[in-house]
């Protein structure tokens, strides 16, 4: 593997959703519980449908999974499921993939490590505490925190802590532009739930291959 990469950065920020974890089976359940509390719906929620909004905003999954609803009854839904995602998600969990602890121990070592993520607020903690991860990072932002995109909040861990050369861990073509758009080089984790062309500095096809990329 290419070892160009090495001590060129001062800082990782990682994805969750398709990067750290896949929880996309528990969160069908947990949506899946949530919608059957209402009764204008009837198409089931399946992990594949959840695996093709993964990385969207949380507000934006919604319009694009439900949009023959009013905007009442799409956030009806919305909170709903995010409350059946927690509570199913604290009891269930999701799959970390492969040596992440042990990567995750290794890059500590190194470099900052911090987690951006579209997710709702709780979200991030919930992972963290479930697995015992803390330790690892730094700190972390996501989309429930200001309702800001994922680019901003790039841009907000990399101010607060003054990040002088960071670079962002990702899955999707949503997490390449926002990285580009906050001005951090990509690499792009091609096990996860989506398709990048070009434009990273590096493509992984296990978590573990950052112990030798970087």
């Amino acid at each position: 593997m290419d070892n160009s990469l090495k001590n060129k950065y001062d800082s990782i920020i990682f994805d969750l959703d398709g990067t750290l974890w896949d929880s996309t089976a528990n969160v069908a359940l947990a949506w899946q519980t949530a919608i059957d509390q209402v009764d204008y719906l009837t198409e089931p929620m399946t992990q594949e449908r959840v695996r093709s909004i993964t990385g969207m905003t949380y507000d934006a999954i919604f319009d694009k999974l439900f949009p023959e609803l009013n905007a009442e009854q799409r956030k009806e839904v919305q909170a709903l499921c995010a409350v059946s995602e927690l509570e199913i998600l604290h009891s269930k969990g999701g799959e970390l993939y492969p040596q992440l602890e042990e990567t995750l121990k290794y890059l500590g070592s190194k470099y900052k490590l911090y987690i951006v993520s579209n997710c709702q607020n709780g979200y991030i903690e919930l992972f963290l505490d479930l697995n015992g991860l803390h330790a690892h990072f730094l700190g972390h932002q996501c989309f429930g925190t200001k309702g800001n995109p994922k680019a901003d909040n790039i841009k907000d861990v990399v101010n607060d802590h003054g990040l002088k050369s960071p670079v962002y861990v990702g899955d999707t073509m949503g997490d390449y532009s926002a990285a580009k758009t906050a001005g951090v080089p990509f690499i792009f984790a091609n096990y996860g739930f989506g398709v990048v062309p070009d434009g990273m500095v590096a493509t992984i096809s296990s978590f573990a291959e950052l112990q030798e990329l970087l």
